[in-house]
């Protein structure tokens, strides 16, 4: 029976996620919440640290964890600079840019600091981190904008992507780096990426801008429109980035960031929510069709993941546009908890080598 455990851990916004794997087999997960009152008193995501990680401890001796069996722990890896998709072992470098937060600060930033802090109090231990949200894996023609002053940049929902990207190799029988396949993830935020024989060639930055719109970003927006909206004088840059990312999607045409909302009103006949639905799952097909372009059509599998993917209605909408190009397969919700722990357990069994950030 296999005793080797895996710690992993995945801070939010407004929670931390952690689970405990005895191999491929989970043994104790558990959502923390945190109200906006136990958060408030914090003014940087970085100061929550001892927070976070007490509350952390706290849950694995109150269920009675035997700590001192973890031989891994993996943290949900932040905005640290562009890095290829693998597990980095956490070290000096790594730490310093996730403190300082060198692309921005969000709450995955944190999930680096605490692995490595708690992997130094264990016996046998090591800390690690795998596929942020910063995967870089785009051909260099991807890149290229309209103007020099712009450059597309890869910033998506890699840890899933590339967990549903290798589960659908395997229900094929193939590995997932001989393979090309489309994947969507809908969620919060939606990306869809290109992968190409293991890589993630082209993908929409999901953080704050591009691609379809979601639950809480407006996605790609008409340029001249919004240029003029910015010098308008009536919005501060603050409320224009809200407006973009936070407040946009189906927050602004429908006052909520709850798609399963959206989904019960469209199926009770309101006609708006049915119609802003249906423009999200066609904004996201359209999408789809460009990665099977880039992709050159010799796609073997079009997936669709993330919570939102559980409304069959939105489903269906894209099945019918794009099920010409290859077949649709459904991975509803998301299991981010396991894709770390994973990445932890091959690194244990000698199937993955750590890489090392620089």
């Amino acid at each position: 029976m296999e005793t080797r455990r895996i710690l992993a851990i995945n801070p939010g916004s407004t929670s931390t996620k952690i689970a405990v794997f005895q191999g491929d087999k989970s043994v104790f997960l558990k959502n923390i919440k945190h109200t906006a009152e136990e958060l408030a008193e914090f003014n940087q995501i970085t100061e929550q640290f001892e927070f976070r990680k007490n509350i952390i401890m706290k849950e694995m001796v109150d269920a009675e964890i035997q700590i001192d069996l973890i031989e891994a722990v993996v943290g949900r890896g932040g905005l640290v600079k562009p890095i290829e998709s693998g597990i980095y072992e956490v070290n000096d470098r790594l730490k310093e840019d996730l403190r300082v937060g060198i692309l921005g600060e969000h709450a995955s930033n944190l999930g680096g600091l605490i692995a490595d802090n708690i992997a130094q109090s264990l016996p046998k231990a090591k800390a690690y981190i795998a596929d942020p949200v910063v995967v870089d894996e785009m051909i260099d023609v991807a890149r290229v904008s309209g103007h020099p002053e712009f450059q597309r940049v890869s910033i998506f929902h890699a840890l899933n992507q590339k967990a549903i990207g290798r589960a659908f190799a395997q229900s094929i029988d193939k590995k997932y780096e001989d393979i090309n396949v489309i994947v969507a993830h809908l969620g919060g935020g939606i990306s869809v990426g290109a992968h190409l024989k293991g890589k993630v060639v082209d993908v929409n930055n999901a953080l704050d801008g591009e691609g379809p719109f979601s639950p809480e970003r407006s996605g790609s927006l008409p340029t001249g429109a919004l240029a003029k909206m910015c010098f308008s004088g009536e919005y501060t840059l603050e409320e224009i980035k809200k407006m973009i990312k936070g407040e946009g999607g189906l927050v602004a045409h429908m006052g909520t960031n709850d798609a399963y909302e959206i989904e019960l009103k469209a199926k009770d006949g309101d006609a708006k929510a049915k119609l802003i639905q249906d423009a999200m799952s066609y904004q996201v097909a359209k999408s789809i069709g460009e990665m099977a372009a880039v992709l050159k059509g010799e796609v073997e599998g079009i997936l669709l993941t993330g919570g939102i993917a559980h409304n069959p209605d939105l489903v269906n909408y894209i099945k019918e546009m794009v099920s010409f190009i290859a077949p649709v397969v459904v991975y509803p919700g998301e299991d981010e908890m396991k894709a770390l722990a994973m990445n932890g357990y091959m690194v244990l069994r000698n199937e993955i080598e750590p890489k090392v950030y620089v």
